[in-house]
């Protein structure tokens, strides 16, 4: 009697494995559509915004800190306006009026959640299994989970902003969890620079860089692509897994 097992039972997963790296690459191809079209969507409006920036002189980085904390508080996604922030700023002063305006916009709907309109956010979760979970274990501990909300994109960033304020998570470990944004912010804002000197030369503005440093802030960018990807990656294995206990 043969007791070996058939290829098709010694590997049962064969036809998954095999079919794996193609939904990765298709995911990985319409993740740089959607890219450039975003890209091409900030790099037609970059002008209009840069000048109306510069224009205010001093006052430039609160404006730009005021727009992007209400866009968070109404919903509005904020990944064209995270881009523009590097563009216009740079990596690192666009780095931190990014992450400024995302706490001070999240902490804003976080307590309108809490104190203010804490019967509209029950009633939009009421049938969200999902987020009882998540609930569950913020209530277990807090700081953990919502600085793994923060690292991974899985949960639309707004949304769990109010639906954070109805969970027992102090608002002092919730600030602190905003760490978990800097990953994912300075991907975007990297890429804003990178799109901002494209658009620059594409405008027919001289730039004073040569190749070496294009080469330079490209490789850089995939650094921190990986980087931001790993760590996403991470986060939204172990949220999973709490989740599905």
């Amino acid at each position: 009697m043969n007791s070996e097992p058939s290829s098709k039972e010694a590997h049962p997963d064969a036809s998954q494995a095999q079919g794996w790296p193609w939904s990765r690459i298709a995911l990985g191809l319409l993740g740089a559509l959607a890219f450039m079209v975003l890209a091409r969507a900030v790099g037609a409006q970059l002008p209009v915004w840069a000048e109306w920036i510069q224009s205010l002189g001093a006052w430039g980085p609160a404006a730009f800190i005021l727009l992007y904390s209400s866009a968070v508080v109404l919903f509005v996604p904020g990944s064209i306006l995270t881009l523009a922030g590097g563009a216009i700023f740079g990596v690192t002063f666009g780095t931190l009026y990014v992450i400024t305006a995302a706490v001070l916009g999240s902490s804003i709907s976080f307590l309108i959640a809490r104190y203010l309109a804490r019967g509209w956010v029950e009633t939009k979760l009421q049938q969200n299994a999902r987020f009882d979970a998540v609930a569950r274990a913020v209530g277990e501990n807090g700081l953990k989970i919502t600085f793994l909300l923060r690292l991974s994109p899985a949960f639309p960033f707004s949304f769990m902003n109010y639906a954070l304020g109805l969970t027992r998570v102090s608002f002092r470990d919730y600030l602190f969890a905003s760490v978990g944004m800097l990953p994912g912010t300075l991907l975007f804002v990297y890429s804003g620079r990178i799109i901002g000197d494209v658009a620059a030369l594409a405008g027919g503005v001289t730039s004073e860089r040569g190749w070496g440093e294009y080469a330079v802030l490209g490789i850089g960018l995939l650094a921190t692509l990986a980087v931001a990807t790993l760590v996403a990656r991470i986060a939204k294995r172990a949220l999973n897994e709490i989740v599905e206990s």
